[in-house]
């Protein structure tokens, strides 16, 4: 709402619809909402905007895996009747996710919750993807993509993650085309796409091999030779033999080579299954037994077939165990295959209109801050190496790629299956269905117009593929808060967005985890520059990952997996957000113990014990006035206890400016164990014993315990609000109450001296005298203090009673 007050704007990372509460999630949300929370105390305009995301490969892998067990599939229903089912999972069991966020305390603007498939977030997939088409910045091509076997999708290239592996490296030898006595022997992990290799490499400068350039070999289990060429950024003299296959079709540094010496491409599998057929190997040469035998088997599961066949041929001349790098699908954890296939792609680097290098300088210049500034390495080192986005997916739940194509024109879409395949060039597809459209390589995209502008059809077909998840989610910033309703004709909706983006945007704040720094956060700030002209937030702080008490990361298979629902009903939901926020170190790992949490459910019994003895011992507001008609002056732990709670008001205000919530939660946790429940609470006994002192010692305990609920509140809302409402027996919300603002003028250096240096010493020096002398705590003794001064003395006189 429109507001005279200071605008805080934060977008929350919207969970996937399929998600149920991690402690990623919690901690993430808890350390939102501790911001939101603190600013709205402390008088801002806060909105704090929730929404989920559709998830396309991880929604539509949920509702396959729900047909699967009755007995169906996507195929068999269809797109449209599929697309149904998932709306229908996502309207019964999408919002569970939000539910247990709403558990975890989150004070979201509820109210203005979106999804990134509304029909305002899909308007502004539709528009930025039509801008991008005609500025250049996207184009359709053929290319090498990650395809997931398993999802049947192409990946991004950050999709995908890298994990070490022990496989096998085979050595293979490629007789030489005019001496086949002579060979040129390759070191590979991958011999089953030597089916499609189209040269292979040495260093220009290895003297052992350099001679050959230019002269040709034979491809092992083919009638196929292929030519010796010298490469030496591929080429590495100093690994394996020296020589290298080159698989254009099937590796991406091999496509760059491929490239730069414009060698023939070999597509050896489907690009939508990464399955091989007899077809297209026998028209590339193969041995017609071994083509049957590899007919619709996986690339991957070829390997053992073509290693026997070159085995049984006399092709491998030695094998050994090799370490390697091995890329998986980051949502089912298949190992990707490299393919060729056509695909949508966002330009990010293009030297005219560069989305990237705005985005740098956004955060070289410091529009951006990351928080902890260490990321800024990662964030630089990613976004100046990087690759143009494939943004099309062979899914059907997400953002239809709004292209079409014309059934009219020889520039149209093409739905024969026989003039269409892996490489554009007659693979063996499966006839077409109802459901299925094949697009010729060339066809002619039809972007932003509602007929052919070459022969003026009508009869338009859609690209079948959907959008990258990310793409939508790049733009949440911005699309959530109105955009592109801004720019309608329409003056009512027009008018509400602008007052929306013009208050709120750019955001304040952005909490996320590393893992999405490019994944997100990079693309958003891409998107929010070029379309907003303006960075979509101002701060990022990026925190850790929760591990187990053992630094070890949680897993199902290892059986340390904490739920935080779990936690939550055994310890309390402020425990769990306390103990979050008190290990939320920047650029440190979350090591999480259930002793640890259940430390801190014995700071809320601390906490409900210290109301228990004020309401016991202090007359509340609207039970009596007397105590209060003349509060007098402050007594000397009054004063103290005042000073400290400054101190540590102007502590916890400074950590949370700075995003340091574990300074923010320990300051607190100090204060109110120690100086307040331990030392205070047994201070103000005497003081409220004395008629004169009743009335200013309850009033100091009452304002002085409310600060405490106040800066506890973003931390711990559910008990501090239960007890305030108790104390106060007032209708308002805790929440709504003004944030402690440090005041210098209460810090008193004296009574801090006196109370620390005189009381506080003297009761610890008691205590440690009696331990080491095993007094038992019930038995009293006689105590001899002796000063060296006068001044001392009175002192020691004059706060003897504590």
């Amino acid at each position: 709402a429109e507001s005279n007050r200071p605008p805080f704007s934060m977008v929350i990372p919207p969970p996937n619809v399929t998600g149920s509460l991690h402690l990623g999630h919690a901690l993430n949300n808890t350390l939102q909402d501790i911001l939101a929370r603190w600013k709205r105390m402390s008088g801002y305009n806060v909105l704090w905007l929730p929404g989920t995301d559709h998830a396309g490969i991880a929604t539509q892998n949920v509702v396959e895996r729900q047909l699967a067990r009755e007995g169906e599939d996507r195929l068999g229903l269809g797109r449209q009747l599929f697309i149904a089912h998932v709306e229908a999972w996502k309207e019964k069991s999408g919002g569970i996710i939000l539910k247990q966020l709403r558990r975890l305390g989150a004070s979201c603007d509820w109210a203005r919750e979106r999804f990134t498939m509304d029909p305002g977030l899909s308007r502004a997939v539709r528009e930025v993807f039509v801008r991008l088409y005609k500025e250049g910045l996207i184009y359709r091509d053929l290319r090498l993509i990650n395809l997931c076997p398993h999802c049947r999708t192409a990946l991004s290239d950050i999709e995908v993650e890298h994990e070490e592996v022990e496989g096998t490296l085979y050595y293979i030898r490629y007789p030489l085309a005019e001496n086949s006595d002579q060979s040129l022997t390759v070191a590979t992990t991958r011999p089953e796409t030597m089916l499609g290799d189209t040269a292979v490499a040495v260093h220009p400068k290895d003297p052992r091999f350099n001679h050959l350039i230019d002269k040709k070999v034979r491809l092992p289990l083919t009638n196929q030779t292929i030519p010796i060429i010298g490469d030496p950024i591929l080429v590495d003299r100093e690994f394996g033999t020296g020589g290298v296959k080159i698989t254009p079709g099937h590796d991406f540094n091999d496509e760059k080579s491929g490239k730069r010496h414009k060698l023939k491409v070999i597509d050896l599998a489907d690009p939508r299954n990464a399955r091989v057929y007899q077809s297209d190997l026998e028209g590339y040469g193969v041995d017609s037994d071994l083509s049957k035998k590899l007919n619709g088997v996986l690339l991957s599961d070829a390997r053992e077939i073509v290693v026997r066949e070159l085995r049984k041929n006399g092709f491998i001349g030695d094998e050994k165990k090799h370490t390697h790098s091995l890329g998986k699908c980051y949502r089912c954890k298949s190992v990707i295959e490299p393919l060729r296939s056509v695909q949508w792609f966002v330009k990010v680097d293009d030297p005219n209109k560069s989305l990237a290098q705005p985005a740098i300088d956004a955060v070289r210049q410091g529009k951006i801050r990351l928080i902890p500034s260490s990321w800024e390495a990662n964030y630089f080192g990613w976004m100046e190496n990087i690759e143009d986005w494939c943004i099309s997916r062979q899914i059907w739940w997400g953002h239809q790629i709004p292209v079409w194509y014309c059934r009219d024109c020889d520039e149209g879409v093409l739905i024969s299956s026989s003039d269409v395949g892996a490489s554009g060039e007659g693979a063996a597809f499966p006839e077409p269905t109802e459901e299925t459209v094949y697009i010729r390589v060339d066809a002619r995209p039809i972007v932003g117009e509602k007929s052919c502008p070459k022969c003026g059809g009508a009869d338009l077909v859609e690209d079948p593929d959907v959008l990258d998840t990310w793409f939508s989610s790049a733009l949440w910033p911005f699309s959530t808060l109105g955009w592109p309703e801004n720019l309608q004709a329409d003056e009512a909706h027009r008018t509400e967005a602008m007052a929306l983006l013009q208050q709120f945007y750019p955001t304040s704040t952005l909490v996320s985890g590393f893992d999405i720094l490019f994944f997100w956060v990079a693309r958003m700030v891409m998107m929010g520059l070029h379309f907003m002209k303006d960075v979509p937030f101002k701060d990022v702080y990026i925190h850790a990952l929760v591990r187990d008490a053992k630094g070890e990361k949680m897993s199902k298979s290892k059986g340390n997996v904490i739920n935080p629902l779990e936690i939550m009903e055994q310890f309390g939901t402020d425990a769990l957000r306390f103990t979050l926020a008190s290990m939320a170190s920047p650029g440190r790992d979350i090591r999480l113990s259930e002793d640890r949490i259940e430390g801190y459910r014995n700071f809320c019994n601390k906490l409900w014990n210290a109301a228990r003895f004020i309401r016991m011992n202090v007359p509340l507001k609207g039970e009596s006035l007397d105590p209060f008609s003349k509060p007098g002056e402050k007594t000397m732990s009054g004063r103290w206890i005042v000073s400290r709670l400054h101190r540590t008001i102007a502590q916890v205000n400074h950590a949370l400016e700075a995003y340091r919530f574990d300074e923010a939660a320990q300051s607190l946790y100090q204060f109110t164990w120690h100086s307040f429940c331990d030392w205070y609470l047994e201070l103000v006994k005497v003081d409220l014993q004395e008629e004169t002192h009743r009335a200013q010692a309850s009033q100091t305990l009452l304002e002085t315990f409310d600060a405490i609920l106040r800066l506890l509140h973003p931390l711990m809302p559910f008990i501090t609000e239960e007890i305030w409402q108790h104390l106060e027996g007032e209708q308002t919300s805790l929440s709504s109450a003004a944030f402690p603002q440090y005041d210098p003028k209460r810090v008193d250096s004296e009574a801090e001296a006196i109370v620390n240096g005189l009381v506080i010493e003297t009761v610890m020096s008691v205590r440690n005298h009696r331990g080491e002398m095993n007094i038992p705590p019930s038995e009293k003794q006689a105590l001899l203090i002796k000063t060296s001064d006068a001044i001392t003395e009175a002192r020691f006189e004059t706060y003897l009673p504590y």
